[in-house]
């Protein structure tokens, strides 16, 4: 893997008195967002090989609407392990998929912003914060490892 696009699920409905997390779907702005992360995405060129997304209805719902503005897109595979994943468990993830070239990973916080902490920085509480729908581009010369990528791009609608 050359390049891995991180996206952190856009804005989502509050929980309901259900407390059903996992299905909360994206709120109007949040679909706004998602497609505002496709377009930038295709305006940049970057297309991943494989997306992968959390199974939640608001991870889903972002990585289907920012895939619709890229031509060819992959459909996007659900991996349970995104949810409530720590950095450590995304990259057991990753590593499974080391065989693409480029790699969307769809998820949530504090997950996804120390995990581009972990491999820009070597260190996961070096996060400085991934809005709904931000976006980080990072650039993998070698293994998947702490402190080895370098941030190309960072977006937030």
């Amino acid at each position: 893997m050359h390049e891995l696009i991180l996206l952190r699920h856009a804005e989502a409905v509050p929980i309901d008195n259900t407390g059903e997390d996992r299905q909360r779907a994206l709120s109007p702005r949040g679909e706004q967002e998602a497609q505002a992360a496709g377009l930038w995405l295709a305006a940049h060129g970057i297309r991943a090989e494989r997306v992968l997304s959390s199974p939640t209805r608001r991870a889903d719902e972002t990585a289907r609407l920012a895939l619709a503005a890229i031509e060819q897109a992959p459909v996007p595979q659900q991996a349970k392990e995104i949810y409530d994943a720590t950095p450590g468990e995304l990259l057991v993830l990753l590593d499974q998929h080391a065989d693409a070239g480029s790699v969307m990973l769809v998820g949530h916080n504090p997950g996804i912003e120390r995990l581009v902490a972990l491999l820009v920085e070597g260190r996961s509480d070096e996060f400085r914060g991934m809005p709904p729908g931000g976006l980080a581009v990072l650039h993998l010369d070698g293994a998947l490892e702490p402190g080895r990528a370098r941030l190309d791009a960072f977006w937030s609608p």
